[in-house]
């Protein structure tokens, strides 16, 4: 195992080092953002930076890159307040890939990307009709840091839309059932299988799984 230090990942080449640092936290969940401006010019973009800020209130957060160049998502956000959240489904990568391309804003990625629109009543922002997993946040705060520009964009869960059958005794929605891709570093998707899910862990208890996925692993 060879060490790297930061004076030899500050000497790789800068895509190098972008792919190298990307790839460092695993497999993250494919999302396709779903936004408009207020002329309701919609716009879709792949992020693979959502994360779970907490419960009680519903919030959830995602890290948006620096304004080096024009960035639809965010200032449709701050226009409207509102945004989908959208899981990508395993049959459709390539599609959400190809959201990342730096199409002009009159452009809308739902139409050259060949995803559907879905509107609810009363919501600003439009779902992807494709996903089996659409969540609608009002914008609660963006956290700007200093330390490379980016911006962590908190959103309040409004509504969220997923079958009832994917949503286990204990709450927890069955990620795997609906066959929803990852990502690791910029452009590699994968197909994920769950292996156990455990017991709430105490100190005095040993590890105890409640159901073993595959027996195999």
């Amino acid at each position: 195992m060879d060490l790297i230090d930061s004076a030899a990942i500050e000497a790789m080449e800068q895509r190098y080092r972008a792919n190298f640092i990307n790839s460092l936290s695993g497999y993250k969940s494919a999302n396709l953002i779903g936004t408009c401006n207020q002329q309701q010019q919609t716009n879709l973009a792949i992020v693979s930076s959502v994360v779970h800020i907490g419960a009680s209130p519903p919030l959830m957060g995602m890290i948006m890159r620096p304004h080096s160049v024009v960035r639809d998502t965010l200032g449709n956000i701050k226009q409207t307040g509102f945004y989908t959240i959208n899981a990508m489904p395993v049959s459709m990568y390539a599609q959400g890939h190809q959201t990342s391309a730096r199409y002009p804003s009159a452009i809308s990625e739902f139409d050259a990307c060949d995803f559907t629109t879905q509107w609810q009543p009363d919501f600003a922002a439009p779902f992807v009709a494709e996903s089996p997993l659409k969540i609608g946040l009002q914008l609660a705060e963006i956290i700007p840091i200093a330390l490379n520009n980016t911006e962590l964009v908190i959103g309040h869960i409004q509504q969220v839309m997923v079958n009832p059958d994917a949503i286990t005794d204990d709450g927890n929605v069955d990620i795997s059932a609906l066959q929803l891709a990852a990502i690791s570093g910029l452009d590699t998707y994968h197909q994920v299988s769950p292996i156990a899910k455990m017991a709430y862990a105490k100190p005095d208890i040993a590890p105890a799984a409640l159901k073993i996925f595959n027996a195999d692993q």
